[in-house]
């Protein structure tokens, strides 16, 4: 190298323990890191780091199910109200006279959106081929707002709505930047999103989603799991979600089988059975005959006292027999007892219609009725596979079940 050039310096030679046979005149290149080094980002994920954004992505995408139905159903009653009004006007750019003024900004986005869809043939439906579908929740709340006299013949409460709206808006905002959605907002954003489709005429259409609630993704994928909308570990955390009063109350037929039928027995006192039944409720009821040598081995199998699951199952049938000795019409509680080995109990609220729930739990060898995992099934969906339609889900079979198991039992007098 000439004089006048810059001579670089001979790398890291000069450091202690680095190389010595580096030329004068050469640059050394970096290293890889050593395995364990502390230097440099961990680029790594272990499987704590995977359950962990599996868990943020499930969360998200189960807040994405609800404000997507949230925002179709708002984008729907929003063209319903102000179509009719600027329509005849304006034509097909009827939204973007309704934003007026105060929302040129955000409509002229949207109107520039969907030309770049039509471009790029992002539209998937012709449907979708209008300014109104671009527009985000937080713009059809704007719309909404501005022209609230329209909005209010269909509506009780303005800050319902609204107040509704702003609750979504939390989860939103975590969705739409993919940002971690703890549980306590999901479960806030779920509350909101259903009352807000309640408010806005969207319900479920399911009959029986005013005992027990249909969550969207049941909506959505329910076929896939056939007619089974919950599954417990145990009978205390059903009871935490079904409380017996949600199951049992207001319902028109009641049929149960099982070995004690606790879970009606002992959960739904006395008077409210009466008052069910002189409302017009019908009542069937099977125990396990409590003399049955099929008691005796469920207590062996339990390994309990000699005596004491018979006389448990006897105390319960003795306690309904005095919920019908109170009825004008005692035929409209009718309880049985069976000699079979118990393989389930089934608690089917309502199952002669489109609206029955049922509870069922299978009898495990060593663990209690209040201990076995528990299935909760929503009768009168339909079960679709492979583009085929069948009506008949577990809700039915364990229906039939009961039906056979009554014909073959005993009256109790």
């Amino acid at each position: 190298m000439s004089s006048g050039g810059l001579e670089l310096p001979p790398g890291d030679g000069g450091h202690e323990g680095g190389p010595t046979d580096v030329p004068p005149g050469s640059v050394t290149l970096a290293r890889p890191m050593e395995t364990g080094s502390q230097i440099g980002p961990e680029l790594d994920w272990g499987t704590e780091a995977w359950t962990e954004v599996r868990t943020r992505a499930q969360r998200a995408g189960r807040a994405y199910v609800w404000l997507n139905l949230v925002e179709q159903r708002l984008r729907a009653v929003v063209a319903a109200v102000l179509r009719p009004i600027y329509e005849p006007v304006h034509g097909e750019d009827w939204a973007v006279a309704a934003a007026g003024p105060a929302g040129q900004e955000w409509v002229q986005r949207a109107v520039a959106v969907r030309e770049v869809s039509r471009r790029k043939g992002y539209l998937l439906d012709p449907a979708d081929d209008n300014v109104l579908s671009f527009l985000t929740l937080p713009q059809l709340r704007e719309l909404m707002v501005q022209h609230w006299p329209c909005f209010e013949p269909y509506f009780d409460d303005r800050r319902d709505v609204e107040l509704a709206l702003d609750e979504l808006e939390v989860a939103r905002n975590v969705v739409s930047r993919n940002r971690a959605l703890n549980e306590t907002v999901l479960a806030q954003a779920e509350r909101a999103s259903a009352r807000l489709l309640e408010i806005l005429g969207g319900g479920a259409g399911v009959p029986s989603a005013h005992r027990l609630p249909v969550d969207a993704l049941e909506d959505l994928v329910g076929d896939r799991f056939a007619d089974v909308v919950g599954v417990h570990p145990d009978r205390v955390r059903l009871q935490r979600q079904l409380p017996a009063e949600d199951l049992f109350g207001g319902a028109r037929r009641i049929d149960a089988i099982g070995i004690g039928l606790n879970l009606l027995v002992q959960n739904f006192s006395g008077r409210r059975l009466v008052r069910l039944a002189e409302s017009g409720c019908r009542v069937r009821l099977v125990f396990l005959n409590p003399a049955s040598s099929a008691v005796k081995r469920r207590e062996r199998e339990l390994g309990i006292k000699k005596g004491e699951l018979s006389r448990s199952v006897e105390m319960n049938i003795l306690h309904m027999r005095r919920v019908r000795s109170r009825l004008r019409d005692p035929g409209a509680f009718e309880i049985h007892v069976f000699d079979e080995t118990p393989r389930f109990t089934a608690y089917l609220v309502d199952g002669d219609g489109s609206d029955g729930i049922a509870v069922v739990q299978s009898y495990l060898r060593r663990a209690r009725g209040m201990e076995a995992p528990v299935l909760v099934l929503r009768g009168g969906r339909r079960v679709v596979r492979s583009g085929q339609e069948s009506d008949h889900g577990l809700f039915e079979t364990y229906r039939e079940e009961f039906e056979s198991v009554w014909v073959d039992s005993r009256p109790v007098s």
